[in-house]
């Protein structure tokens, strides 16, 4: 580690994991989404909106830590690049609940839900994460098995669009879902590089 005279700000590390937790939340919804029936979708989504307002909350919050603290506990630019990437997930996953709500899509692909279970799973994975940036210890894995699930939540979103250009849904429809699915391949993406930056932090603190 790298050694330091003055103590650092470690609020940054409650907010981190706070932005973390949120993304659960935000994921949770998602299943909850899913399974619901379209007349109920419209009271999820608010409450998806709500967690993507605690979201910019939370971004907020670090960027505001950020310009007026004088020592940091690791590079200014990777506090900043953590925290717009932990906010770009929640993004991505508040405008597929959105897409659904706007275009009136009462049954969703068979795909969706493995999507989904990949955000579920990534979200799980960056909560017990965040924690561990206090120490830089026990991340490894994390980021390896992030790595992993993209793979995954890549090959799920092909398979979905071959089954959407199968010719089994009409053009307008295919645009819709095509939509739909393509924010959720970006919100798999973006907890990619949430793991990315961790890592990146890991190497330079190490």
């Amino acid at each position: 580690m790298r050694f330091r005279l003055t103590p650092q700000e470690t609020s940054f590390y409650d907010l981190f994991a706070a932005a973390a937790d949120n993304l659960l939340t935000g994921s949770k919804l998602l299943m909850e989404f899913l399974a619901a029936d379209p007349a109920t979708r419209v009271e999820i989504a608010e409450r998806m909106r709500a967690a993507e307002h605690a979201g910019d909350d939370a971004t907020h919050a670090i960027f505001h830590q950020l310009n007026s603290t004088f020592v940091t506990p690791f590079d200014r630019e990777d506090i900043y690049r953590l925290a717009s990437r932990l906010d770009d997930v929640m993004d991505f996953m508040e405008e597929a609940v959105d897409l659904v709500v706007l275009y009136e899509i009462d049954e969703l692909p068979k795909g969706v839900a493995e999507q989904i279970e990949v955000l579920g799973r990534a979200a799980e994975l960056t909560a017990e994460a965040m924690p561990h940036l206090r120490t830089m210890e026990n991340l490894t894995e994390y980021w390896i098995e992030l790595n992993r699930l993209e793979n995954q939540a890549d090959q799920i979103h092909r398979r979905l669009l071959a089954h959407l250009f199968n010719g089994t849904y009409p053009t307008l429809e295919v645009m819709k879902l095509k939509q739909v699915v393509d924010v959720l391949e970006e919100a798999a993406d973006a907890f990619e590089h949430v793991a990315n930056t961790v890592e990146s932090i890991v190497v330079k603190e190490s």
